[in-house]
């Protein structure tokens, strides 16, 4: 019986149990433990093993370009972000009230990193969730025209728990993608949240849609159900510093010694 143990697992595709059966049935053995108590570390294990597969392919779908998390966000270098709202925002109770965020501020404030961190956090929590930046979101869906697969996309992109579109800014864009970013954001209004992120405060939305009535109606749903966050602090892409310059800087703070001897020592 022991020798078949592993195949039937293999055909089961228990791969969580099939890694520690060996081993636990040794210890077993050895510590005559009851049978419940061997089922219970069997199935412990699958589940933990199905969990981390879960969650590193829901990691995979996400696409996300940096594994950025709210931990690793350097709080104390951004005086404009409050770190008790985004604490707050990271428990993702938004998520089932679907509710938007919307990050507005200045290139390299944060608010990239802020994203990710609260799409990664919805991950690991069980949500399925995608990030785009919004070009290439524009550029799909434009894509989807031509094949006549736009319908497939949107009810795709829709069904997402979290959806994550970064630098909304000055894009030049067709009627035909703006239409298409209407529908996404109509057919996820009140069902899921979506965040985006822009250095374009809300009037200056319409300079990028350039069509008023569609922006007001895009607007009203975006905003219905939505927190806003401004984040008005300073960069934090530091520059490199110049080499050649740190060189000279060094060589100020520790001038050549002179081996002359000095007036002193010969009087």
């Amino acid at each position: 019986m022991p020798n078949e143990l592993p195949k039937l697992l293999a055909q089961l595709r228990f791969q969580g149990m099939a890694e520690v059966l060996e081993p636990l049935l040794a210890k077993a053995d050895a510590e005559a433990l009851p049978v419940t108590e061997v089922l219970r570390v069997l199935l412990s294990e699958e589940l933990r093993h199905r969990q981390e597969r879960s969650l590193a392919y829901r990691l995979e779908q996400a696409k996300l370009p940096w594994q950025w998390s709210l931990e690793t966000f350097p709080f104390g270098q951004q005086p404009g972000v409050n770190p008790a709202q985004i604490k707050s925002l990271g428990a993702l109770d938004f998520i089932p009230r679907a509710q938007n965020l919307v990050f507005i501020a200045p290139p390299g404030t944060g608010k990239t990193g802020l994203a990710i961190g609260l799409l990664r956090q919805a991950l690991i929590s069980g949500y399925r969730g995608r990030f785009y930046k919004a070009q290439d979101l524009f550029d799909e869906l434009y894509a989807s025209l031509a094949d006549r697969s736009t319908s497939r996309l949107l009810n795709r992109l829709s069904r997402y728990d979290l959806l994550l579109i970064d630098e909304l800014g000055y894009l030049t864009l067709k009627p035909e993608q703006v239409n298409a970013f209407f529908k996404l954001l109509d057919l996820r209004y009140s069902q899921r949240p979506s965040i985006i992120t822009t250095n374009l405060d809300y009037p200056e939305w319409y300079d990028l849609f350039q069509r008023k009535p569609l922006v007001d109606a895009l607007l009203d749903r975006l905003q219905h159900h939505c927190i806003t966050i401004r984040i008005d602090g300073p960069s934090l892409r530091v520059p490199d510093p110049d080499p050649a310059s740190s060189q000279r800087s060094r060589k100020k703070t520790h001038p050549k010694k002179n081996h002359e001897p000095s007036l002193s020592s010969t009087d």
